[in-house]
């Protein structure tokens, strides 16, 4: 049995405190794609825990799995490892030998790349950890995987072609490399360090076969998503977007499961109540000045990963439409609804106006977008509650003006709401259904 978690705008729609609430009902949580450019934040009782790679459900103890999609930085995998054990938590992680590996000469190739495409406006914002070269180095068939590290004669082969051919990729740029980050025997130690580390936890699996065996043995696993759809390097606003695939079609290709436990089971899209991102591209329903501030301020609109200040907007509703029709979402989390409440009323971009007509999904390119105009429906606003006594309470005692607002966002994506955050915590959530129970 699954459940598939996925954002449907920008990221950060607080996806990771969503696993961590639904998987206390599960056995296993699996990333399929990203690196440590994702940020998750879970909070309990007061107490903030950050994850960029770390599946969520570590917080709970349960098994995590960083799928064959992934791209992995091992010195921030163990360092997040490590700084969780400092802190009583002891997560059991097991790495596809399939995901690839992150090395320093690809944050080089990252910054540069950004410098360069910064002068066309073309830049995507990256977090600049060297999460798209690593994946153009997959698709270039020179990448080097998890399982390569396992045998050393093997990775020094690979790891001396392609940090040479990494060095003279950078060289036509900058000229001649001289950089610590091209130092090809410091690089072989320390990861071969990793490797042992790899092995003597008998962390290196392959993932599919991993995971499809625990479901024929009964147990329920969540497959976690990063990023959001419209960073989705097929379906996202590209060139703006992430370097993989953000959508529920990629967590059975990411993990190596069959399609069908997929879409055998549920797939959840989590939207946050207004629109923030890190980046750049168009933005249509864009804030600015003071009110945008406060928005900031109160939705705590800054990057986990980078800690940069979010670009804010009201909600785009053709952008969530376009997220439901790509990953068939059977049921939505609504977040942040206590952040908008006592700012007055909300407005949405239920449609935009492009080039004299009004349409109600996203052009097919992100320069047309930028072309669009936002046509805004408005609702009147919520006051300020005891959200703690709200999720004890029920759905039923939301403010009926924020009820409203939920079910136009249900009624437009087509999916049932089965839970609303109102607060950053796990108490802190109002839950109309069990995911696990569908």
């Amino acid at each position: 049995m699954s459940v598939t978690i996925v954002g449907s705008q920008f990221g950060d729609e607080g996806k990771g405190r969503i696993v961590d609430i639904f998987c206390d009902e599960a056995d296993m949580v699996v990333r399929y794609q990203g690196g440590d450019n994702a940020g998750h934040t879970v909070v309990i009782e007061g107490e903030k825990y950050q994850l960029s790679l770390v599946p969520s459900g570590a917080i709970r103890g349960k098994i995590g799995v960083l799928g064959n999609g992934c791209v992995i930085n091992p010195k921030t995998l163990f360092n997040e490892i490590d700084g969780l054990r400092k802190r009583g938590i002891d997560p059991e992680i097991y790495i596809s030998q399939r995901a690839h590996v992150i090395f320093p000469f690809h944050k080089v190739a990252d910054n540069l790349e950004e410098v360069a495409k910064k002068k066309m406006k073309l830049d995507a914002g990256t977090t600049g950890r060297g999460i798209g070269p690593t994946y153009e180095d997959k698709a270039g068939r020179r990448g080097i995987r998890i399982g390569d590290l396992l045998d050393k004669d093997l990775f020094w082969k690979k790891l001396e072609y392609l940090t040479q051919k990494r060095r003279e990729m950078i060289s036509e740029v900058t000229g001649p490399v001289v950089d610590e980050a091209f130092d090809l025997e410091a690089i072989y130690r320390e990861y071969c360090a990793y490797g042992e580390r790899i092995k003597k936890g008998n962390m290196a699996i392959v993932s599919g076969e991993f995971i499809t065996e625990q479901i024929k043995l009964g147990a329920k696993v969540i497959f976690e998503g990063a990023q959001g759809t419209s960073l989705d390097i097929d379906h996202g606003i590209y060139p703006h977007v992430t370097s993989s695939n953000s959508s529920s079609g990629y967590a059975a290709t990411g993990s190596g499961v069959s399609p069908k436990i997929i879409g055998q089971g549920e797939i959840i899209g989590i939207v946050k109540a207004y629109l923030s991102r890190v980046g750049t591209g168009p933005l249509p329903t864009e804030l600015e000045g003071d009110f945008a501030d406060d928005l900031r301020e109160r939705g705590g609109e800054y990057g986990t990963v980078t800690g940069r200040p979010r670009r804010v907007g009201w909600l785009d509703v053709p952008m969530l439409r376009h997220a439901a029709r790509v990953n068939g979402f059977t049921g939505i989390v609504i977040n942040h609804i206590d952040v908008l409440a006592g700012m007055g009323d909300i407005k949405v971009a239920d449609s935009y106006e492009f080039r004299g007509e009004s349409i109600r999904v996203l052009p097919p390119t992100t320069e047309l977008w930028g072309e669009c105009q936002a046509e805004y429906r408005n609702f009147s606003g919520w006051p300020e509650c005891d959200w703690s006594k709200v999720a004890e309470s029920g759905y039923s005692s939301l403010p009926k003006e924020a009820q409203k607002y939920i079910d136009y966002i249900a009624s437009e994506v087509d999916a049932d709401v089965i839970a609303v955050g109102v607060g950053p915590s796990r108490s802190e959530t109002v839950l109309k259904r069990r995911p696990f129970n569908w």
